[in-house]
């Protein structure tokens, strides 16, 4: 853990984040605390202040394990993929925490939301997409300084999950993200820990004025 993570600074929190999948606890979040998160969410910046987000809080078991099932059917998509060695690697990484968490929370995409005027947008399509994951990053950053775990699932087909939790067809969702109390969180990312990938230093992405291809 560095030296920044130690502390209950923002930066303390920043560090501290992690991708929580076999930490959760499966105690309920109290709903003041779920509350605070999802505000700290809904008060992310976003292009033309369009607040294009909209939250979907998953309580249901059962259609928490649908998905879950969905999940792990696409787990062995991805591992189908790979070479002997890295699907060696790969077989030891929990992808999700979908049942054991206390809640989903599936985040969606509006492009209509203060369409056709969105201000900031004409150039760049993306940048409401871009809004939503900061609001992902808000919601990440408040569930960690509450003391809450956070998974974001990816292995998933857009229209299942879409059908799945009633977003209309022009709604994209873009994140299910496991919430809830967790034992702690673990000094070193799943990822690095398993071998996966490791985490790049500072100096081998940043640039002074212009693009330097690195070796």
């Amino acid at each position: 853990m560095t030296r920044e993570a130690e502390d209950g600074s923002l930066y303390g929190t920043i560090f501290r984040r992690r991708d929580t999948r076999a930490e959760f606890t499966g105690e309920p979040i109290p709903e003041e605390v779920l509350r605070r998160v999802l505000s700290a969410a809904h008060a992310a910046p976003s292009v033309g202040l369009s607040q294009p987000w909209d939250f979907v809080v998953v309580s249901d078991v059962d259609l928490r394990k649908r998905f879950r099932e969905h999940v792990l059917a696409e787990r062995e998509v991805f591992e189908d993929r790979l070479d002997a060695g890295r699907a060696g690697v790969f077989a030891n990484i929990k992808i999700e925490g979908i049942v054991e968490s206390s809640a989903g929370i599936v985040v969606g995409y509006d492009p209509a939301r203060g369409a056709p005027d969105v201000l900031g947008r004409h150039a760049i399509a993306d940048t409401g997409l871009y809004s939503v994951c900061l609001a992902i990053q808000n919601l990440w950053l408040a569930a960690t300084a509450e003391g809450l775990g956070v998974g974001w699932v990816s292995f998933y087909r857009e229209e299942f999950l879409r059908e799945l939790v009633g977003f209309p067809g022009n709604v994209r969702p873009v994140a299910w993200l496991c919430v809830g109390p967790v034992r702690d969180l673990p000094t070193v990312p799943d990822l690095e820990r398993h071998g996966w990938r490791e985490r790049l230093p500072l100096d081998a992405v940043l640039h002074h004025e212009r693009y330097e291809p690195r070796g």
